[in-house]
């Protein structure tokens, strides 16, 4: 097991550095708001798209080691599709634009987006306490933590500790735990037994149980199953057919892609596994096209009235940073309600990553529409060492002169 996917399963998840270069505090926008600070950059212009570099960008599956990768490009200014790879080894089938792949914590933007929706119906309040609405969940010795803080990560929420918590330290050991059934109070169980991290708002750190907690809040609202709700409110209204929020489910139907973990020298086939550790925070299994068609809407308005919308791009106070390990200075926040934003070559891009043992995924739009992303690879291990290929992709997407330097390169920072 290796630690990048230990920390998706134990609910730390993946930080944004490990997929795109994060926002430096000198391009955090600012407007003065106490209460949070809405995005209204302006960004560079967009390159033309480079097909061949595209397709030699996703075509190299050694950097990291990975099995398939499809990429789908979308906006106004331009759009393209390509795959490399094989959806299944064992029949060598290539992969489609309509095969389905689990898509991690991509699941966030959805529990978020029905959560903002309650909001503007006034079932929900972001200023209120959690555990007003939940007893009994948290810790009454806790300070309160409000939805907000859930929704953009500054609850405080400690990690997985004590009783019931695997040791996922090798490949083996997640094979032997993949079917494991866990309930949502079992696993907000196991990551409220420490101390807090840090005062709720006062710092930010990616927590899967953050979503988890907001998935049960859904579910107490509305009287409907998380995923009940997130198909009367988004996938039939949006015709996203190909969506599902599997619940026990361990199976991907239909055509799909399949995920492989290298375990013992040899590729071991994940696909059929448990998903109820990733409950409300990483469970989804969808396509391209329907991704890219939620990000279309979502950005478009078509989801949340204008007076809620705006809070997906609202992100903490320039003071709130991001807690590293030992409470060091992380960085500026780059959480805001629902959706993770990062700056490639002056480019500013909303949405969301995604990791589950043998998926990785990314779908992110410019706030405008003019350029949309989304990808979806199955890399087979936990390779540091090589920029993942989300991150090689947005710099072809967002460099002027991606077609003049090549397939690899690193992203350059952002200017000031």
């Amino acid at each position: 097991m290796t630690d990048r996917l230990a920390r998706a399963l134990l609910g730390a998840a993946v930080a944004t550095s490990l997929f795109f270069v994060p926002l430096p505090a000198s391009a955090q926008p600012t407007d003065g708001a106490a209460d949070g600070v809405v995005d209204q950059r302006v960004d560079a212009p967009l390159p033309q798209l480079d097909p061949a570099t595209l397709q030699a960008t996703i075509g190299d599956l050694i950097r990291p080691e990975s099995t398939s990768a499809q990429l789908k490009v979308s906006g106004t200014a331009g759009r393209w599709y390509g795959s490399a790879g094989v959806a299944d080894r064992r029949s060598r089938r290539a992969v489609g634009p309509g095969d389905r792949f689990r898509a991690g914590s991509i699941t966030k933007m959805f529990v978020a987006t029905v959560v903002l929706q309650l909001v503007a119906e006034h079932r929900l309040r972001l200023d209120t306490p959690v555990q007003d609405l939940l007893p009994g969940l948290i810790p009454d010795q806790y300070a309160p933590i409000t939805v907000a803080n859930l929704l953009n990560h500054t609850s405080g929420l400690p990690p997985m500790s004590g009783p019931g918590v695997p040791a996922l330290d090798t490949p083996e050991a997640v094979l032997a735990t993949r079917f494991d059934r866990w309930t949502p109070r079992r696993l907000v169980a196991t990551q409220t037994r420490g101390p807090m991290t840090f005062e709720p708002g006062t710092r930010q750190e990616y927590r899967g149980v953050n979503y988890v907690l907001l998935a049960i809040l859904i579910e107490q609202v509305t009287g409907q199953p998380y995923g009940v709700a997130v198909g009367d409110r988004i996938l039939r209204p949006l015709g996203l057919h190909s969506t599902v929020i599997p619940g026990h489910d361990p199976r991907l139907h239909g055509r799909h892609v399949h995920g492989y973990l290298r375990a013992g020298g040899r590729l071991v086939d994940v696909t059929v596994f448990d998903q109820s550790f990733s409950y409300g925070e990483g469970e989804l299994v969808t396509t391209s096209a329907d991704l890219d068609h939620f990000l279309a809407a979502l950005f478009a308005g078509r989801l949340l009235p204008r007076e809620v919308q705006s809070e997906l791009f609202r992100l903490p106070p320039a003071s709130v940073r991001m807690w590293a390990p030992g409470g060091a200075d992380g960085g500026p926040a780059r959480y805001s309600n629902g959706l993770q934003t990062v700056t490639v070559n002056d480019v500013t891009f909303w949405g969301k990553t995604g990791e589950t043992y043998g998926y990785q995924s990314a779908a992110f739009s410019t706030r405008d529409g003019r350029r949309r992303l989304v990808l979806s690879t199955t890399p087979t291990g936990d390779d540091e060492s090589e920029p993942p290929m989300a991150a090689r992709v947005a710099d072809v997407l967002t460099r002027p002169s991606a077609g003049e330097l090549g397939v690899g390169q690193p992203p350059r920072s952002p200017r000031s």
